[in-house]
């Protein structure tokens, strides 16, 4: 029996970019579905069966459902090992996680808590304070990783998962008022990136715009 595709729900330019750019990477078949937020799709029935936090994304296998980035992007390395996604050497996957974690739980957070601070708090100048600390925080986030980057790649020549990972966050940089002029070896890694296959596969697919 031939498997089924995998079904891969996202919303535009949510983290869910990051799963799209590893899928394409890893040259893996699967069926884009958009989820949309302003009618609050996430919260319907039929999607919280596959993601009961109610976010993105969600990848559906032969063998369930699949939720969170980084367990999604693992999975997705490990069905193509031949494409280098995962080193195979103990340290350098550790390194590749190390900035999986550290972009899902905090560079990712400082970015959320410019439209998502209601996850927080509640009153409304706590509310501003947070959207109002963004700028900082993120350009604090890019004083980090800036020295790491070995180009053009994170890593160098290869590409891994931690890549769709960072890539998905600093195309918010912008938005989020930090000057990457400040930054320039960032800006190379987004030229670099944004000229990858997997990501104009993703534009084509108004995964991201």
């Amino acid at each position: 029996m031939k498997a089924k595709k995998m079904q891969f729900y996202f919303a535009p330019n949510t983290i869910a970019a990051a799963s799209a750019f590893a899928l394409n990477e890893a040259g893996l078949d699967y069926q884009a579905i958009k989820i949309d937020f302003a009618s609050g799709e996430q919260t319907k029935p039929e999607y919280l069966k596959l993601n009961p936090k109610a976010r993105v994304p969600a990848l559906v296998t032969n063998q369930g459902a699949i939720t969170e980035t980084g367990a999604i992007l693992e999975y997705v390395a490990a069905l193509a090992p031949d494409r280098g996604l995962m080193p195979s050497d103990p340290f350098a996957a550790a390194k590749v996680r190390e900035m999986l974690h550290y972009c899902a739980s905090t560079m990712h957070v400082n970015h959320a808590h410019k439209f998502r601070g209601s996850r927080w708090a509640d009153q409304d100048a706590s509310l501003a304070d947070m959207t109002a600390k963004v700028p900082q925080t993120m350009t604090a986030s890019c004083a980090y990783v800036e020295p790491l980057i070995q180009g053009p790649f994170l890593f160098g020549e290869q590409i891994t998962i931690a890549d769709c990972h960072l890539y998905t966050i600093c195309r918010w940089l912008e938005g989020d008022g930090v000057d990457l002029a400040a930054f320039p070896k960032i800006e190379e890694y987004m030229a670099a990136m944004s000229a990858r296959a997997s990501v104009q596969k993703a534009l084509n697919d108004r995964i991201i715009g």
